[in-house]
């Protein structure tokens, strides 16, 4: 039995970003299930669409807006989307996110610059257009999907790591803020999720080849991250092994783990062949991979 959500009553809806694919589609999948009306937004269409048309069913609502979180013009625009559906959000889940695997030296600028855009600065304006009108209503609810490498500093994933630490920070930060509102706000944390995000940003095989066990589900950290939300607790990470390995990153002097990785990273260094375009701007000849999350 999963925990249920206090939110503010008809027309609230979820808004889920990073919908398209992975652990945002694993969020909008599991809030459809418990009841909730879906707000879909990513920047690829056909996909939102197809989702919002599996999801709905008599008594929920699901709709798509597509949306380039790191335009902050179009960002802008959301809150006015919403409305215009007759909805206000009382739960907003930040699941957008892009990595860029490889050396910071090997990355266009504007690919690693983009990370931040997205990953971090996307989420604060969100929070900062859709918190507010929660602490009025005195209800509503914030998850936000950080990672395992939130709390450690990760060579060839230096600006990944740097904005999901930030985000860790931020989300823990507005937790205790808004906390005596009555809105709820998480942070969940997973481990390796095999997703297209790993796929593209050229960690498949390395994915494959780890054991069943070691792997996050997307679904599982949905669900987890959602029954978190409903407790009101800070931070989750959704596994017991990844809750011993963020205990351990938090404890491993940063000279051994580097030296650690030196020996054996699991991520590319960016020099090898480019990869072509993908959704979330990928460039041709850049030598990195970008992964949408």
């Amino acid at each position: 039995m999963h925990r249920v959500l206090s939110t503010a009553p008809p027309p609230s809806a979820a808004l889920v970003t990073g919908a398209s694919s992975g652990i945002g589609a694993a969020l909008a999948t599991a809030l459809a299930g418990r009841g909730h009306d879906v707000v879909l937004v990513a920047r690829r269409r056909d996909r939102l669409e197809d989702l919002a048309a599996r999801l709905a069913r008599p008594g929920v609502r699901v709709h798509a807006l597509p949306c380039d979180l790191t335009d902050a013009a179009a960002r802008s625009r959301l809150p006015g989307a919403v409305a215009d559906l007759g909805l206000h959000v009382s739960v907003l889940c930040n699941s957008a996110g892009i990595g860029v695997a490889g050396d910071l030296v090997t990355a266009a600028p504007e690919r690693s610059t983009a990370v931040v855009r997205l990953n971090l600065e996307a989420t604060v304006d969100l929070c900062a257009r859709f918190v507010p009108d929660m602490v009025r209503r005195g209800t509503g609810a914030v998850l936000t999907v950080c990672s395992l490498v939130s709390v450690v500093p990760m060579p060839r994933m230096a600006v990944y790591a740097a904005s999901k630490a930030a985000l860790l920070s931020f989300s823990e930060a507005l937790h205790a803020e808004v906390r005596p509102s009555g809105v709820a706000v998480t942070a969940v944390c997973p481990g390796t999720v095999p997703t297209e995000f790993m796929e593209l940003a050229g960690l498949g095989e390395a994915v494959r080849q780890m054991p069943a066990w070691a792997l996050d589900d997307a679904r599982r950290v949905a669900d987890r991250g959602l029954d978190a939300l409903a407790r009101n607790r800070r931070v989750v990470v959704p596994s017991a092994l990844y809750r011993s390995s963020a205990l351990a990153l938090r404890l491993l002097p940063h000279g051994v783990l580097f030296g650690l990785l030196r020996r054996g990273s699991p991520f590319p260094d960016g020099r090898g062949p480019a990869v072509p375009a993908d959704v979330s701007g990928g460039a041709p000849g850049s030598g990195t991979r970008v992964a949408p999350g």
